[in-house]
């Protein structure tokens, strides 16, 4: 019976009448609750068109006049959409799914490796992950699917095509009940900078400049530049990803690169959030979640860390903060903890809890990555079930919205006795519901 429940969507709704005071037939209200408990949910994004809505306290909104087809998503749910008309009599009620992603990661390649992806699959189905993070633009600036956005033709973005079938692939996971989150690298783009240079990084002697991979970024200052990332996130939203996560958002770690504007502390904040909230804008008609990777030091460090990433300026545009929370990557440690490798449950709860009082938002705003990789930094150990598990209980405990789990080689096998073999209750009980609403 369970495997029927697969082949069913998640975003789950149901809508029936309840009476409201105070609200008109002409301009008639709705209402947006949480499916399982009832509790209104304050602060529900419902859009119409270019319109944005959000709920009251007691989860109310006015139905925007002329508005045929609402979308709503909150942090923490399944997102849903509904045509609201005609009413019963006067109002409806729309009943949310609470939703944690529990996720892995599949890179450019591995995403269009059958022996890559589908071990990667069962071992969703077969413990409590439930979403699955794509490389939608990768690493080298490559776009794994033939792309409807001309100039990732133009500049070489689609010089490898390693997903022949993007929309056979969106239906399959859809089908599967997996959430899925479309990673795409922003400034870190060499096809770009080189078909563009007068978009690309530049050395203090003009040349381009290059990171230590011997790769080229591009200037977060130039519009061009956003405009092209966003083209593909809106593509991705219209393949039906639930949710847009931004990586190398950001200036690059290093003092030497030249840019379009002074390399001060402020241009650098005002880019970065900039980019977001143009994204935020421009992909609000559908209803997608945005979230953004961030350094994990930077839930400590009161500065930008000298790439344009401010926590304070970085969670108001996106609906997630996603910091990389690796303990690899701590090479400093933090107050307390000089052994970050050791002490992987303590790296990210504090990380975590850190980000939470300096924003004084919910934690349900953050969703960590976490190491699922083989230590580089310290003594090269190697992060199995018991290091991995510990990092989800730290993040769990902290009230984080699910985790993402990093490797850069999709090598999940030292993940499985990690994870816990069996789905949530409310995981299965969306499911049990959703086939009797049929």
């Amino acid at each position: 019976m369970e495997k029927k429940f697969w082949g069913f969507s998640l975003a789950l709704l149901v809508l029936v009448s309840f009476p409201v005071l105070g609200y008109s037939a002409e301009y008639p209200a709705m209402k947006v609750v949480d499916y399982f408990t009832g509790q209104p949910i304050e602060g529900a994004k419902v859009t119409s068109g270019n319109e944005l809505i959000l709920t009251d306290p007691q989860g109310l909104f006015l139905i925007p006049k002329g508005g045929n087809k609402l979308k709503v998503r909150a942090y923490g749910y399944q997102r849903a959409e509904v045509s609201p008309f005609p009413l019963l009599p006067n109002s409806q009620v729309i009943r949310l799914v609470p939703f944690t992603p529990k996720a892995l990661y599949l890179t450019f390649y591995g995403v269009g490796e059958r022996v890559i992806r589908e071990p990667a699959l069962n071992l969703i189905q077969q413990t409590e992950l439930n979403a699955l993070v794509i490389d939608i633009k990768g690493d080298r600036g490559w776009i794994p699917y033939k792309s409807s956005v001309s100039l990732a033709t133009e500049v070489g973005g689609q010089k490898i095509i390693t997903v022949r079938d993007i929309d056979g692939l969106m239906k399959s996971l859809k089908e599967k009940g997996i959430y899925t989150i479309a990673r795409i690298v922003v400034f870190k783009d060499n096809p770009l900078a080189l078909a563009k240079p007068e978009w690309a990084i530049r050395t203090n002697g003009g040349e381009i400049w290059r990171d230590r991979e011997g790769l080229a970024w591009v200037d977060p200052f130039r519009k061009e530049v956003w405009d092209y990332n966003i083209q593909i996130a809106i593509e991705a939203a219209q393949l039906g990803f639930d949710e847009i996560q931004f990586d190398y958002v950001r200036f690059p770690d290093a003092s030497a690169p030249h840019f379009s504007q002074p390399n001060t502390e402020e241009n650098r904040v005002k880019a970065i959030s900039g980019f977001l909230q143009e994204a935020r804008n421009r992909l609000m008609p559908y209803n997608v979640f945005l979230a953004s990777d961030i350094f994990g030091y930077v839930c400590w460090n009161l500065n930008d860390t000298n790439i344009g990433q401010k926590l304070e300026s970085l969670v108001l545009p996106v609906d997630y903060l996603s910091p990389m929370l690796y303990p690899s990557g701590f090479q400093y440690g933090i107050p307390g903890y000089r052994n970050p490798v050791a002490n992987p449950y303590e790296i990210v709860y504090l990380s975590l809890k850190k980000a939470q009082e300096r924003t004084n938002f919910a934690p349900n705003r953050f969703r960590p990555w976490l190491q699922a990789f083989r230590d580089y930094a310290f003594d090269r150990r190697v992060f199995n079930g018991k290091e991995i598990r510990s990092q989800i209980e730290a993040a769990e405990k902290s009230g984080s919205l699910g985790w993402m789990l990093w490797n850069p080689q999709n090598n999940y096998n030292y993940s499985f006795d990690a994870l816990k073999k069996e789905k949530s209750p409310t995981w299965i009980t969306s499911l049990a519901h959703l086939a009797k609403s049929l």
